[in-house]
C-alpha cells in the first residue's frame, strides 16, 4: 500500500494505490486562485500547497477506507517542478514516512506522467515511445524498460501546455487554455489559417512553440478582438500543434522501431489530439494509448504507481531527500 504525495506545481494531491489498484486519488486545485493571474503563480501556490497539504493526505486516507498504518510506502514527487511547491510535498513524505517508519522513494514529475498510462493500460507493452506534454514540458522518451529511459527531445522554448495558455489569454479566453481551445476549436475550420509548424519536418526530435505563438499574435494583435473569427484561430493553431505533436513522436517510433506510443500529460486529454494520433497510428500499424483522463493532469496516483515499480527495484531515499527543480529524468531516488 502506497501513499502517493504531487505537489510539483499547483495540484496538491495525495493518493493510496495497492499493486494497481487505486484506493483513492484526491486533489485540490488551484486554478481558480491562479486564473485571474493568466498563470501559474510559483509563490502563491507554494503557500497554497502549505494550507491544504494536510487535508488532501487526510481525506486520501479516509475516503479510501483505510488507515494510516496500513501504509506500507511513501512515494512522493521530488524532482522536476517549482522548488518552493516540491518542498511542501517532500516534506510532508519525510515527516510521515519517519513517523509511520516505511520506507520513502522520490520520484521524477515525469516518470510519474509515464506511469499513468501504465496505471491505466497495464498490458501496455514495453519498450515504448513516450510522449509526455503539459503546460511545463512537452518531452519525447524512449522507454526501454520500467524506471530505465533515455530522454530524446524536450521543448527548447514554449511547452505545448504553455503556448495554449499564452495564446487563449491573447485572445481572452480565460485560463487554463488548453481546455477551452480544445472545446473551441471543435466549431472552427481547422485549415482556415496556414500557421506555422516549428520544426515539424526536423529530424531533431526537439520542440519548439514559440515561434507559433509569435505568429499567432502578430496576425491578429491589430484586430479587434470582438471581430475575429475566434473558432477558426483556435481549431487552426491547435492543429498546427498537434500535427508537430504527432509526426515528431510517431518518427521517433519508427527511427526506434517500436510499435508502440503512450502520450501521457495534461495535454493528453486534448481531443483532437487524441483523434489524430489514432488516425495516423491505425495507418502506421502502431498501437498509441492514453491514460484515463482523470490521470492525464497531476496527480498522485501515478506518483504512487512509480514509487511501487521504484521500490521493488530496490530503491529508497533518506530523510536528506531534498526538491531538485531541474533534475534529469532517471535522477529521482
Amino acid at each position: 500500500m502506497i501513499l502517493g504525495i504531487e505537489t510539483s506545481c499547483d495540484e496538491t494531491a495525495a493518493a493510496l494505490v495497492d499493486k494497481g489498484r487505486v484506493y483513492s486519488n484526491v486533489i485540490a486545485s488551484q486554478i481558480g486562485v491562479h486564473a485571474k493571474f493568466g498563470g501559474i503563480v510559483p509563490e502563491v501556490a507554494s503557500r497554497k500547497h502549505v494550507e491544504a497539504i494536510g487535508y488532501t493526505i487526510k481525506e486520501a486516507v479516509e475516503s479510501s477506507g483505510k488507515i494510516l498504518p496500513d501504509v506500507e510506502a511513501v512515494a512522493v514527487t521530488s524532482a522536476y517542478g517549482l522548488v518552493g511547491s516540491l518542498m511542501v510535498g517532500v516534506a510532508a513524505a519525510k515527516s510521515l514516512a519517519y513517523a509511520l517508519n516505511v520506507p520513502l522513494v522520490g520520484i521524477h514529475h515525469i516518470e510519474g506522467h509515464i506511469f499513468a498510462n501504465i496505471l491505466s493500460n497495464p498490458d501496455m507493452p514495453v519498450p515504448h515511445i513516450c510522449l509526455t506534454v503539459s503546460g511545463g514540458h512537452t518531452m519525447l522518451i524512449y522507454v526501454s524498460d520500467l524506471c530505465r529511459y533515455e530522454t530524446l527531445g524536450n521543448t527548447l522554448d514554449d511547452a505545448a501546455g504553455e503556448a495554449f495558455d499564452k495564446i487563449a489569454k491573447f485572445l481572452g479566453l480565460g485560463f487554463p487554455g488548453g481546455p477551452v481551445i480544445d472545446t473551441l476549436s471543435a466549431k472552427g475550420d481547422r485549415a482556415a489559417f496556414n500557421l506555422p509548424r516549428p520544426m515539424h519536418g526536423s529530424r531533431n526530435p526537439d520542440f519548439s512553440f514559440s515561434g507559433l505563438k509569435t505568429a499567432v499574435v502578430n496576425k491578429f494583435k491589430t484586430d479587434d478582438r470582438n471581430t475575429l473569427p475566434l473558432a477558426d484561430i483556435a481549431a487552426s493553431f491547435q492543429e498546427a500543434i498537434v500535427d508537430v505533436l504527432v509526426s515528431k513522436t510517431v518518427r521517433a517510433a519508427e527511427q526506434r522501431g517500436v510499435l508502440t506510443i503512450s502520450v501521457t500529460g495534461g495535454v493528453s486529454s486534448n481531443k483532437r489530439l487524441r483523434e489524430s494520433f489514432s488516425e495516423v497510428c491505425r495507418k502506421k500499424g502502431i498501437e498509441v494509448f492514453f491514460p484515463s483522463r482523470e490521470f492525464c493532469t497531476d496527480n498522485a496516483a501515478m506518483v504512487a504507481a512509480a514509487g511501487a515499480a521504484r521500490i521493488e527495484r530496490g530503491d529508497r531515499a533518506g530523510l536528506d531527500l531534498n526538491a531538485v527543480p531541474n533534475a534529469p529524468l532517471n535522477s529521482a531516488k
